[in-house]
């Protein structure tokens, strides 16, 4: 079997060829010898972990989690971004996609799928109850399922980290009769009820109790026939199609998501050979397979939420960027807004994603140089095809360096609204309403400062955005609640024109 220090020397061998770096380019940047060098990189050399924090940081790239230690950001901000940035794989669609996984009985490839801590603890669950999970060449990733799965040995730490989890119940519902999940976590956005997961599940025959730190699920499987969801969520309806997938009666479900992670799942589904029909519209029908056993290799879509982010830094830094691959169905609306504050934006032809279903294009945000004014009506997110709640928190930092007072509306989140007052710390002048709304008047200049990142992913990226258009040095500390989301992000902004390092503390 591989040693633990081969396979990290795999990994730093890996990063440091991605790198575009030589041994001895590496061995000065990390202050040692390239003897040392190659000895790390063949798995001969015992690494502390001083070692593996200094080689993270030279790379900018965390190599494992080493500690509880944090990870920060050190960012020398007001620089001009320019340049191409190519978006990474949807983390939305490939946490999803992993809890699909569990639905087949045969090998399941991804192709390039985003190596972010969210992906990770999903990972971790299933390893835990005896899934094997490879990452291969090019960031693709191999699942192998055994034949039975050990619930009795998931790991509850991961699994109470995401709230994805919780997708899992529709997968494993046709494995065993009982079982017990641990309560979803994830970030902290108020009372996120997980009633319209229990009320779509019923209707296949599965009883959910909540008791002390777990849920108890009890299947009693049926048909499903015709019903409608509770609510218009994305996590609910991908676990009513996980529940369908292997129900061999007709299921029809009304009133889901039709949104991008959703019709992700549905396309991967169908390459398992279930049917479904209405993918895109509000009332999906579903044939399943009673038992699912093929090798497949699939490729989701990318992100249209980390489109929106470059959108956003660009539009904050006054830079002109090109983004590449962006899903524009699912992000049209949000670029009809900042066309009517006055941005200018330019789009490619239309050409499919690698899954050769959703359309992309290649977006240039042009400089607005000041130019750009405050909407008369408010912002706020809609189920889709409405601006996504994903999307939405992205205009904070944009209104505040545009003329004019801006309402933001965030009704789906009790918290996030009050995160976005977080920005006041970097010169944003934010006014709360209520705990879902905010005034936001600009222009305002962004002002350097350090901050510890709010326990909620866009929250923490957005004080990102603002400190890269801040003179001055900034620290944003602790950014694991970034990590959850995004990949080598500090590296790929500095590909762009930013001074980001990434600073570990052992």
């Amino acid at each position: 079997m591989e040693s633990t220090n081969a396979k990290i020397g795999e990994l730093i061998a890996q990063i440091r060829q991605e790198r575009g770096l030589t041994q001895a380019e590496f061995a000065k940047l990390l202050k040692t010898s390239q003897s040392a060098v190659n000895r790390m990189e063949h798995g001969r050399q015992n690494l502390s972990l001083e070692t593996l924090g200094r080689i993270s940081d030279v790379l900018n790239k965390q190599l494992i989690t080493v500690t509880g230690g944090a990870v920060n950001l050190r960012i020398e901000g007001g620089q001009e971004l320019k340049g191409n940035i190519t978006l990474k794989t949807s983390k939305n669609a490939a946490v999803s996609l992993l809890c699909a996984s569990l639905l087949n009985h045969g090998v399941t490839r991804f192709k390039a799928f985003p190596r972010i801590e969210e992906v990770n603890r999903i990972i971790e669950v299933l390893e835990s109850i005896g899934v094997h999970v490879k990452w291969l060449p090019g960031n693709d990733l191999e699942i192998r399922r055994p034949e039975k799965l050990n619930l009795e040995k998931i790991n509850k730490v991961a699994a109470r980290k995401t709230r994805s989890v919780l997708m899992m119940i529709g997968s494993l519902m046709h494995d065993s009769e009982t079982f017990k999940i641990p309560y979803a976590g994830g970030c902290k956005l108020g009372e996120r009820t997980v009633e319209p997961h229990l009320f779509a599940l019923e209707e296949f025959g599965v009883g959910i109790v909540a008791t002390q730190g777990h849920y108890n699920v009890t299947v009693n499987k049926k048909p499903a026939g015709r019903f409608a969801l509770y609510e218009v969520g994305d996590t609910v309806t991908e676990n009513a199609l996980l529940a369908a997938a292997c129900t061999p009666e007709e299921t029809q479900i009304d009133f889901v998501s039709a949104n991008y992670m959703v019709q992700d799942i549905c396309f991967f589904l169908q390459r398992l050979g279930v049917k479904i029909e209405g993918i895109g519209t509000s009332s999906l029908k579903i044939t399943g397979v009673p038992r699912i056993k093929k090798n497949i290799t699939y490729a989701p879509a990318e992100d249209p939420i980390e489109a929106m982010f470059f959108i956003s830094a660009a539009v904050t830094t006054n830079s002109k960027i090109t983004i590449k691959r962006v899903p524009i169905n699912f992000v049209t609306i949000e670029l009809l807004k900042l066309k009517k504050m006055g941005l200018s934006y330019t789009e490619s032809e239309r050409y499919k994603a690698e899954n050769g279903k959703t359309d992309l294009v290649d977006l240039t945000i042009h400089k607005h140089d000041g130019k750009l004014r405050a909407l008369i009506d408010k912002i706020h997110s809609l189920p889709y095809p409405g601006l996504n709640a994903d999307n939405l928190p992205y205009f904070v930092p944009i209104a505040s360096v545009i003329k004019g007072r801006t309402l933001i509306h965030d009704w789906m989140y009790e918290n996030r609204a009050i995160y976005y007052t977080e920005m006041t710390k970097i010169g944003a002048q934010i006014e709360l309403a209520d705990p879902h709304r905010v005034y936001i008047t600009g222009p305002t200049k962004f002002t350097a400062a350090d901050v510890v990142c709010p326990p909620a992913l866009r929250p923490a990226s957005l004080l990102l955005i603002g400190m890269l258009a801040a003179p001055g040095i900034s620290m944003l500390r602790n950014i694991y609640t970034i990590q959850r989301g995004y990949e080598d992000l500090a590296e790929r902004l500095n590909a762009l024109g930013a001074k980001i390092t990434v600073l570990h503390e052992i």
